[in-house]
């Protein structure tokens, strides 16, 4: 899987860059705070959300301007401005109607582009993110002193070689991350912006307010939030889903703003969002016609072997001296290797893996 990056005019003028991989119906990322096409293709942070959506998919992303391979000098950092460089993307990827996903601080633009453009749009797909900035979610003073701090740190600190400023932002986002990922997000946010912008596109974001436009949605929407997010509450989320007419609200187990590839709730996720936009991944085969489960792990395979015999989750856990939670994990994940969901994705899964073991018997 390769990506192409090409770039297109905002109204304005501003060049987007933009990225195009994958294949099948197309979905469109919005742009959220901070992002690098080429520095995120490679990371332990961003690549299996581009694997996982590029698989059966062609997935169309861009840098925000003012950061990645967009240009880095501009005044306008406004909402509208954000509509037209979503609009821009969209109209120099050529595709006519897509999902659109909004990640973060990027779903306010979603949701915007969504209202205005529903034609477009056949499945709204937000996470983590919300309808109104941070400046607006602040009821007191001390809250409201602390988002005025981050943005202080962010200004001072982000352009710095030692990463300590921007691990305040590290931990926030992924507080879960192995020392590579957390390495990895602390240079991302560096090689990303400088730091007068991050600061300014931080403060943009925060300033943002879309709950008068959610109402006004039409398109079939689903809102996904972690449950311990440090970066938007999950409140905010919640509150997002309610006002949003006939959106499915589905809260995540975790604390991690990025969804980290081994942790229950991305697992959960995929299967969510395959689902809802009616994904089709093309069943993979071995030369001689059988199930290719060669992408699974042997741990994996194992709780496989036993759905297939007619365990439980709680019978496969106390086989495995596994928890069910674990195991959960590694069926969210084997759904998600071989580009399943939905209510069947257990029982296809289990006869993959018995063709399989017709296919080695015969």
């Amino acid at each position: 899987m390769g990506q192409r990056v090409r770039f297109c005019s905002a109204p304005d003028g501003v060049q987007i860059a933009f990225a195009v991989h994958g294949s099948g119906p197309p979905i469109v990322r919005s742009s959220t705070w901070l992002t690098h096409l080429e520095f995120d293709w490679d990371s332990p942070i961003w690549r299996h959300w581009l694997e996982a959506l590029g698989a059966g998919h062609t997935v169309v992303r861009y840098d925000q301007r003012g950061s990645g391979l967009s240009d880095r000098s501009v005044d306008d950092l406004s909402m509208e401005a954000g509509i037209g460089d979503l609009e821009a993307v969209v109209g120099a990827a050529g595709v006519d109607r897509f999902a659109l996903l909004g990640v973060s601080g990027g779903g306010p633009v979603a949701i915007a582009y969504a209202v205005r453009h529903p034609e477009r749009v056949s499945h709204l797909v937000l996470y983590g993110t919300y309808g109104r900035g941070r400046f607006l979610q602040a009821t007191t003073p001390q809250q409201l002193e602390e988002v005025e701090a981050l943005i202080s740190i962010v200004r001072v600190g982000w352009d710095r070689p030692n990463p300590g400023f921007r691990r305040a932002f590290t931990t926030l986002f992924v507080p879960d991350a192995t020392p590579e990922q957390t390495a990895w997000f602390d240079e991302m946010q560096r090689v990303s912006a400088t730091g007068e912008m991050a600061a300014r596109l931080r403060r943009a974001r925060g300033e943002l307010d879309v709950t008068g436009l959610a109402p006004l949605v039409r398109v079939p929407t689903l809102v996904l939030h972690a449950r311990d997010d440090a970066v938007v509450p999950f409140e905010e989320g919640r509150r997002l889903a309610a006002v949003i007419p006939d959106a499915r609200f589905v809260p995540l187990e975790g604390r991690n703003h990025i969804l980290l590839e081994d942790e229950p709730a991305w697992g959960e996720f995929v299967s969510e969002v395959r689902s809802f936009i009616g994904t089709r991944t093309p069943a993979a085969s071995s030369p001689d016609g059988a199930a290719d489960l060669s992408g699974l792990s042997p741990r994996e395979l194992e709780v496989l072997e036993l759905v297939a015999a007619g365990a439980d989750n709680e019978q496969i856990a106390s086989r495995l001296y596994l928890s069910v939670r674990t195991v959960e994990r590694h069926l969210s994940n084997v759904y998600a290797k071989l580009g399943l969901s939905g209510k069947s994705a257990r029982a296809a899964a289990a006869a993959r893996f018995s063709r399989r073991g017709a296919s080695d018997s015969a």
